[in-house]
């Protein structure tokens, strides 16, 4: 987990520097992330196996399987992020990557706290997490508009644009995977998930949907 938290704020910080050679240091790193993955797997089999845990050593072992394999998701979002910046750097320099940074800090910090949440069994902070992604879907709404409006002024940045909602996304995508974890967090503790509807503010589809003809125009 804290590995997979350095990789989102290195590849902020590629990002905003340009830096491409610390990019490329992220895109290697995310061997050691999934290298870290199997080995807490081949450890939750092992358990399984030879304990035979029930009732919360059982949740135990399937939460720790399950968290496992959404860091190792989120570690390749920020590698993913890495191979962009450096695709980006051949381009002119964006007004619009101010807003990334501020949502890589926003998921930043709720990966902080899930960690937190998982190590010390706190269902009440994950519970609060869980709530926390509306406010990242809410800027990646905004950033993305902002992007459009880019992109039509000017057909000149659409490549530069896209590679930039595409690492907007992957950090938006990190947030929702803390909510999953959030939720396993939760069941953990408490023996269920929650029952009400996941908090969601992303509404970039359907916007998506109203933008083809005027970037297809713009594009002409």
């Amino acid at each position: 987990g804290g590995l997979a938290e350095s990789q989102l704020e290195a590849a902020t910080k590629a990002l905003v520097e340009r830096n491409s050679e610390l990019a490329q240091t992220i895109i290697t790193g995310d061997t050691e992330v999934d290298e870290l993955e199997q080995n807490i797997d081949a450890m939750a089999i092992r358990l399984l196996a030879l304990r035979n845990p029930v009732a919360a050593d059982l949740r135990l072992v399937i939460s720790g399987l399950k968290i496992a394999s959404i860091l190792e998701r989120v570690a390749d979002y920020s590698a993913n992020m890495a191979k962009r910046v450096i695709a980006l750097n051949q381009a002119p320099v964006l007004g619009p990557v101010s807003t990334v940074p501020r949502m890589s800090d926003l998921v930043r910090r709720m990966i902080h706290d899930t960690l937190s949440a998982y190590a010390q069994g706190d269902a009440v902070l994950a519970r609060e997490v869980w709530h926390r992604d509306q406010e990242v879907d809410q800027l990646y709404n905004s950033m993305f508009r902002e992007l459009l409006t880019y992109m039509m002024e000017d057909p000149r940045n659409i490549t530069g644009c896209t590679h930039l909602i595409f690492m907007a996304k992957n950090i938006e995508r990190m947030g929702d995977h803390m909510t999953n974890i959030a939720e396993i967090i939760m069941y953990e503790v408490e023996g269920e998930a929650p029952k009400e509807p996941r908090p969601k503010g992303d509404k970039t589809s359907m916007t998506m949907l109203d933008s083809e003809e005027l970037l297809s125009s713009a594009k002409d």
